[in-house]
């Protein structure tokens, strides 16, 4: 005779056997499709009733992630982490993921360097490793540039090659290791790259943020999104401290962070990816109202949340078409930021 499955109770409520396995697959189903808000309370009700779950576990860190919701998956990747659940260095992996989105870039160095020191990184993923802790702790450290006469020049990077790796994590391992170098005798094959329609938007961000950094005094031509611009480093601010990004935070911030908090952080962290991945160009339409309708418009839809275009754009008392140019580029945007930022 088969053995009956254990009724399960919780605050004296009974659960049908077999509950939790239907909740998983149910929620597993949602992830798969990619309905992650429908995927989040299926796969936390389960867990409740199934808390080592390392199934369930994953795919609600996933789903976190995926729907924007960056603290939580933060939270639930630690304690997986600190629990031994799941395999450890795909875990750890999924753990830096999460913590870039948030730009805890310390935390990244932190976690790295405890790996490193007790020397368990396998040695097919140390080179992977150390090329996000040398990003991170350029992107932690506000460090004031070597003179050149200073800096020794280390033969592994006499030539970046940037354009001849057609990987894209070759290239962030290169810009990794230049963060920690003089840059200018490379400006010329920087200067390339920045020019190529080839070359990445994120690694463009990195390296006029690095030229910027190092002071560089000197006109190059920069391409993104088939539009070119020609800049100074030194005249750009900073790639945090973007004015037009500034203004679009504050409008959200006076309508949302009070109001829907979870909402305002969702939308905040897409602001803040458009912007940098967007840098050192000013996108139209121009009107921060319009930008600010957009993300918040585009958050809602993102959470599930029912979003009507009219009423938000006479929130901001903004253009409707405006609204719309904005929301196509964040969109498209939105494909190639993550998992980078």
């Amino acid at each position: 005779m088969k053995k009956r499955e254990q009724v399960k109770r919780k605050d004296n409520v009974v659960y049908f056997p077999g509950l939790e396995k239907r909740l998983t697959d149910k929620g597993l189903e949602s992830l798969e499709k990619k309905k992650f808000n429908e995927a989040i309370p299926l796969l936390e009700e389960a867990l409740e009733l199934d808390p080592n779950n390392e199934n369930i576990l994953i795919g609600l860190v996933l789903a976190y992630f995926e729907a924007g919701s960056f603290k939580k998956a933060k939270v639930l990747a630690r304690e997986m982490l600190l629990k031994g659940i799941g395999d450890y260095f795909q875990m750890v992996d999924l753990y830096l993921t999460v913590l870039i989105q948030l730009h805890e870039y310390q935390e990244i160095v932190s976690t790295i360097e405890v790996l490193l020191e007790e020397k368990e990184i396998p040695p097919e993923k140390y080179d992977h490793f150390l090329t996000i802790l040398q990003f991170s702790r350029r992107m932690a450290e506000n460090r004031q540039p070597l003179p050149a006469e200073e800096e020794e020049i280390t033969p592994e990077v006499q030539n970046l090659n940037l354009l001849s790796k057609k990987n894209l994590n070759e290239q962030m391992q290169v810009v990794a290791v230049l963060a920690e170098k003089n840059i200018r005798p490379y400006l010329e094959e920087i200067a390339d790259y920045l020019m190529a329609e080839a070359g990445h938007p994120f690694l463009k961000t990195m390296l006029v943020t690095l030229l910027k950094e190092q002071e560089i005094n000197k006109e190059l031509v920069v391409k993104k999104f088939f539009r070119e611009k020609t800049i100074n480093p030194m005249q750009l601010p900073e790639v945090r401290l973007q004015p037009r990004m500034l203004e679009v935070k504050e409008f959200l911030e006076d309508r949302l962070e009070s109001e829907n908090p979870g909402l305002y952080e969702n939308t905040v962290g897409m602001v803040e990816r458009t912007f940098f991945i967007s840098y050192p160009f000013e996108l139209e339409p121009e009107r921060p109202a319009a930008w600010a309708a957009a993300f918040h418009l585009l958050a809602q839809e993102y959470l599930g949340i029912s979003a009507e275009i009219s009423k938000i754009a006479s929130e901001y008392d903004a253009d409707l078409q405006e609204i719309e140019q904005a929301r196509a580029q964040i969109e498209e945007i939105e494909k190639i930021s993550t998992p980078y930022i």
